[in-house]
Formats: structure tokens, sequence, C-alpha cells
């Protein structure tokens, strides 16, 4: 059975780590079970990137979808800020190295998520509701209010990942607050 844990530092955040089965043919590992996130929906799509080495996606946040990331190849470097207002952790910043097949993570509503990739690398993410463009927020990924270590030393990011405002320069509205889920 797979180890399920809620964050040390991120409330609602939930690490998987994985059975690994294997024998002479191969390996299997069961990498989703809606069971395991007391918090989350049915996951309703699921998505697929591949990165090069010192690619940098986010920080991204939702006012209303969670995702479940799991690494399939390569090395990566997540990064998650509380954004909530309210939350109990609310300005907690949590990096995590996902290696392939080693570990699934849960990002609930309103937390900030984005990844480095340490090596070249795929991540598959399930999310519990379709792309709404009204939901895709973001965060300046190099904010120095949250001063996160990426672990790249030149990062090649998108024209939308370079223009992300800081943390104060985002409006209220658009602010996450613990419950806001719909």
């Amino acid at each position: 059975m797979a180890e399920i844990a809620e964050s040390k530092i991120i409330r609602d955040v939930i690490h998987v780590a994985p059975d690994v089965h294997g024998d002479d043919r191969g390996r299997f590992i069961e990498t989703y079970r809606r069971s395991w996130f007391p918090l989350g929906r049915e996951m309703v799509q699921a998505n697929r990137s591949d990165k090069a080495q010192g690619a940098v996606v986010g920080l991204h946040y939702h006012l209303h979808q969670a995702d479940y990331w799991y690494s399939t190849r390569g090395r990566s470097r997540v990064v998650l800020y509380d954004l909530r207002i309210g939350s109990a952790t609310q300005g907690a910043l949590e990096l995590i190295d996902l290696g392939a097949d080693d570990r699934g993570v849960f990002i609930p509503p309103g937390v900030a998520h984005g990844f480095a990739s340490l090596t070249d690398m795929t991540l598959i993410y399930l999310v519990d509701s379709y792309y709404n463009e009204q939901d895709e927020l973001g965060v300046a990924w190099d904010d120095p209010d949250i001063a996160a270590d990426w672990g790249v030393t030149d990062p090649v990011l998108s024209v939308r990942d370079r223009s992300n405002p800081r943390i104060s320069q985002i409006p209220e509205a658009l602010m996450p607050r613990t419950g806001m889920r719909t």
C-alpha cells in the first residue's frame, strides 16, 4: 500500500510514496487512487509535460482547481507556496525534489506551484476540473517575498512565466482564501 502523508509544511498538500512492484518483466506502480486525497475531487483530465534540463514552469495557482503531480522520467524541483488567506500555513514555502516514480504530490487550490527541470524530465499531472482561463493565475517565479531555491542557475522560462506579478501586485480579488473551492 502506498504511503500517504500530509505535508509538515503546507496544510492540505499530500505526499504519496507509491509501492513499486517489479520482477524480470519490469515494474508496476499504482500512481493515483482517489481515496488518497480527502479534500480532492475526482480528477477529470490528465496532462503530460516534457521539459529539458533548466526549464522552469510557474509559479501558477488556481482558486478552484487541484492538481496531482507524478514524475515518470528524470528529476525536478517542485516549488509550492501557500497563498491562501486564512490558511494556517499561509506564506509557507515547500521544496520537493521529485524523481522518476518515487513519489507524487497533491496540490490544493490556492497553493502556488511550479517546477524546475533538474534533468530532462516528464511530469504527468491530473486536475480535478477542465481548463478555465479565468482560473489560470500566476505569481512571479523569482518573487523575493517567496525566495525559492529552484535549483537551476540559468532558467529557461515562458513569456507568461517571465511576466507574472509579484505577490504584492496581485489584486485582492484574485488572492485565494481557504474554503473558496466550488
